[in-house]
C-alpha cells in the first residue's frame, strides 16, 4: 500500500509499505482522509525529531472500519470514525482519575508511533469514535483539532456572559472560533494576515479594535510570545489566559505583572479521554467545521500539500481517497 512518509527532514515522498496487521483489540481503517497541523509541520522541518526514516507522518485521520481483531465487536464495520491520535495507558494515576491528557506513558500517533498518511492503518479500537452518517467527511477530518479547542474551551471556565479574545487565527484559532459562536460566544480576534483574520470573522468573530480594551478571557493559539503581550492588553483585571499555542520562547511575563492583574494562566494541553473526543464527533453535525478547511491535495501530493500550510488561510488537509 502507499503511504507518505518522510524521507528525511524537508523531504516528502510517497513510499510502499505493508498493509496493517489487525491486532486482537485493534481496527483496520480505509483511511479516508488527514488533516496537517503545526505538529506534523515540526515534525518534517527536523524540529520534533522522527523516529526513524522515512516516517509515516500525519495524525489527525479519519476512515472506515474494514476489520476488527478478535475481542471488537463487529457493529462497526463499515462505519466512518474519527481517530483520536493520543493513546493514554489507562492504567497511570492521571488516567484513572479522568486527566488522560496528564498520562506520561501516553503515546502520540506520528511522534512515538507511525502516522495515518497511509491507504490503511491499524488502530486500538478504544481510540476510533464511530460518526453518524450524514456526518460530512470534510467535517470528521475536523474533528480532532476542534477536541483540542472545545477542550481548551471546557478548561478555561468562559461563559455565555464573558468577553474573550481568540489570539491567532490559524487552524486552532479558527476552530475556537467555530466553538465559542456554537457555545453563544462572539470571540474577538487578533490576527495580522488578512486571509486568515477575515476567514475568522466569516465564523463569527469581531475585530479586535472592537473590544474596547474588556476581556475577561484570552486564549493564546499562536505561540508568539510578542502576540499575547500585544493581547494582554485587552484584559481585565482578573482575566483568565488559556496557553494553547506551542511556542518555545518565554512568555516575557513578569511575576509582578501576573499579580498585580491577578491573572489565571491555564495551559490546555489536547483533550481528555474518552468524553472529550466523543462528545465532540456526537455534535458535528451542527457545527459544519469544514467551513474552516481551505485547501484539499491527494496522497500523492502530500509534499505539496505541506509546502501550502504556511501560506494558505484555513487549514490543508489530504482527501486520501478521493471520494469525499
Amino acid at each position: 500500500m502507499k503511504a507518505a512518509a518522510l524521507l528525511e527532514p524537508g523531504n516528502i515522498g510517497l513510499i510502499d509499505t505493508a498493509e496493517p496487521n489487525c491486532g486482537t483489540e485493534d481496527v483496520v481503517l480505509r483511511m479516508l482522509g488527514v488533516g496537517l497541523c503545526g505538529t506534523d509541520m515540526g515534525v518534517v522541518r527536523g524540529e520534533r525529531t522522527a523516529p526513524r526514516h522515512p516516517w509515516v507522518l500525519g495524525h489527525e485521520g479519519v476512515g472506515e472500519i474494514v476489520a476488527v481483531g478478535d475481542s471488537v465487536d463487529n457493529s462497526h464495520l463499515g462505519r466512518r470514525v474519527a481517530l483520536e491520535p493520543n493513546y493514554c495507558c489507562l492504567r497511570c494515576r492521571e488516567c484513572k482519575s479522568g486527566f488522560t491528557s496528564g498520562c506520561s506513558d501516553r503515546i502520540a500517533v506520528g511522534l512515538g508511533t507511525p502516522g495515518v498518511l497511509s491507504e490503511y492503518v491499524a488502530a486500538p479500537a478504544e481510540f476510533v469514535h464511530p460518526a453518524a452518517d450524514h456526518v460530512n467527511v470534510r467535517d470528521l477530518v475536523c474533528a480532532e483539532p476542534l477536541t483540542v479547542a472545545r477542550s481548551a474551551v471546557r478548561r478555561s471556565g468562559v461563559t455565555t456572559d464573558d468577553r474573550c479574545l481568540v489570539v491567532g487565527a490559524g487552524s486552532q484559532g479558527l476552530f475556537l472560533c467555530v466553538w465559542l459562536v456554537a457555545a453563544g460566544i462572539t470571540p474577538f480576534v487578533q490576527e495580522p494576515h488578512p486571509g486568515r483574520h477575515e476567514l475568522a470573522l466569516s465564523l463569527g468573530a469581531l475585530p479586535i479594535e472592537r473590544a474596547d480594551g474588556h476581556v475577561d478571557h484570552v486564549f493564546e493559539t499562536s505561540g508568539v510570545p510578542s502576540a499575547l503581550g500585544t493581547a494582554l492588553r485587552h484584559a481585565v483585571a482578573g482575566a483568565t489566559v488559556t496557553l494553547i499555542g506551542m511556542g518555545g520562547e518565554p512568555l516575557g511575563l513578569s511575576e509582578r505583572h501576573v499579580v498585580n492583574r491577578q491573572l489565571s494562566l491555564v495551559g490546555s494541553l489536547i483533550y481528555d479521554h474518552p468524553d472529550d473526543f466523543a462528545d465532540t464527533i456526537d455534535a458535528l453535525g451542527g457545527l459544519a467545521p469544514r467551513r474552516v478547511l481551505g485547501a484539499e491535495f491527494g496522497l500523492a501530493d502530500t509534499a505539496a500539500a505541506f509546502d501550502a500550510v504556511a501560506a494558505t488561510s484555513g487549514k490543508v488537509w489530504v482527501n486520501i481517497d478521493g471520494a469525499a
